[in-house]
């Protein structure tokens, strides 16, 4: 039965009966954003896989190209709060529609940029574009997923970084070896992301109610769990007060700074990793599209691996304070040992597995995407997802020019892996400090 055949509201099998197994839309729906992230960042590191052309193109020294790498995130970071303030008033399945339709043009733009200033505008235009993506995401996580899912469907929904920063590894680099250029590789992206926008409108609804193909016990299921929420949360669901109220509270603090250092690190390595690999190690741009596939996608395994053991550990009645202190804990100690190791190998067979380790457990991050529907109310959901993720963002526009100026004045990369290895015990030190267990108070 296709979409057009149903009338709005739900299927004839679900009002048949209000029984039986739940259907698992809310799944499938997550699936989709993990689909639709990995579009966003295959548009994204298709900057980094071809800045080798584009630098020798428009000319650019290392200094140059971390602020055009930076560019991308200044209206990303810029755009987050109203983003997800736009997913709590209209809701997310308007605003990740336009959103999507919007980056795909300027996916498109870029390869046609005629020099480097024409390019930092489209960069500029992705950037805002593409803003919304993460906090609807959460938005969809605290209106379609009991608490205890929350955390699964976070890192399903975040592992679209790796996976996307994977594929886009591979497929920009092919593209560019088999169109002959960096511009047509650009075009391609664009033209696949179009058809996304229609695919995401045909499909998401704002909640399980609204969806055709979600069942009788589906619903009861999603909605039992948050009228058990917000039966406990009684006293915060009528506050009136506004988001700006969460910057009172040390958990907001430890939340967005413990997850700008860990993205400085994860961005540290997607903006200057490839360039890393070619100027550093001498790979050529097929050995740097392998090398960078299996360190991405070794970063989304392990996001969902720490998706699949925080939700059942949950289930199985582990408290949110030690499963998330204990997982992000021993893998964000992990991944910093990881990156500081790079500095010092000189074989770049072991520098590529360590950076793959880094990202592995570095990616535990994911987790953090479970904090906007966890630590407050699903009506403020959206708008805490877009604050947390400013911090992020922040942090992505200072990395790509700090490192582009120490390569730049150095010539080599051994300050910059340090100072991902300090973001790294940043990331850990924050996470350890935040208590997961309560929820920010807006009374």
């Amino acid at each position: 039965m296709s979409f057009g055949s149903m009338r709005k509201g739900k299927p004839p099998a679900a009002l048949d009966s209000t029984s039986g197994s739940p259907t698992n839309v809310r799944w499938h729906l997550f699936v989709l954003l993990l689909l639709v992230g990995t579009l966003s960042y295959i548009d994204r590191i298709s900057l980094s896989v071809g800045m080798p052309l584009i630098a020798e193109e428009f000319d650019l020294d290392p200094a140059v190209q971390g602020i055009l790498l930076s560019s991308f995130f200044w209206t990303y970071a810029a755009f987050q709060v109203p983003g997800g303030w736009l997913a709590d008033r209209i809701g997310p399945r308007k605003v990740l529609t336009i959103a999507v339709s919007l980056w795909s043009f300027f996916q498109l733009l870029t390869g046609l940029a005629a020099n480097m200033w024409m390019m930092l505008m489209a960069r500029l235009g992705l950037g805002a574009a593409e803003a919304p993506q993460y906090p609807t995401g959460a938005k969809l996580s605290a209106l379609w997923l009991p608490e205890k899912d929350r955390a699964r469907g976070a890192v399903l929904m975040d592992s679209s970084s790796t996976l996307g920063a994977a594929v886009g590894s591979l497929v920009v680099a092919g593209l560019i070896s088999l169109l002959g250029g960096w511009r047509e590789s650009f075009v391609v992206v664009a033209v696949v992301t179009a058809g996304a926008g229609w695919v995401i409108w045909r499909f998401i609804r704002n909640t399980p109610r609204e969806h055709p193909r979600a069942n009788e016990a589906e619903i009861a299921y999603v909605e039992g769990e948050h009228a058990i929420e917000d039966e406990r949360d009684a006293e915060l669901t009528t506050s009136t007060k506004s988001a700006a109220h969460f910057l009172k509270f040390r958990t907001f603090w430890f939340m967005g700074i413990g997850f700008m250092a860990a993205n400085m690190l994860f961005y540290g390595l997607l903006t200057f990793g490839p360039l890393y690999l070619f100027q550093e190690r001498g790979l050529d741009i097929g050995g740097l599209a392998g090398a960078s596939f299996a360190i991405y996608f070794s970063g989304f395994v392990g996001e969902n691996v720490a998706g699949w053991i925080a939700q059942r550990w949950r289930r199985a009645g582990g408290s949110a304070n030690l499963v998330m202190r204990t997982l992000i804990g021993v893998s964000a100690l992990i991944a910093t040992a990881a990156i500081l190791a790079v500095a010092f190998v000189s074989d770049t067979t072991v520098a590529v597995v360590l950076l793959a380790a880094t990202l592995f457990f570095g990616r535990f991050l994911g987790l953090y995407w479970s904090l906007p529907g966890t630590l407050t109310i699903r009506s403020r959901a959206g708008v805490l997802g877009g604050m947390m993720n400013l911090f992020s963002n922040i942090g992505g526009i200072i990395i790509p020019i700090i490192t582009g100026f120490v390569v730049s004045a150095t010539g080599s990369y051994f300050t910059g892996l340090i100072i991902f290895a300090g973001c790294g015990l940043v990331y850990l030190a924050c996470s350890l400090a935040i208590d997961y267990s309560k929820k920010l108070p807006l009374v």
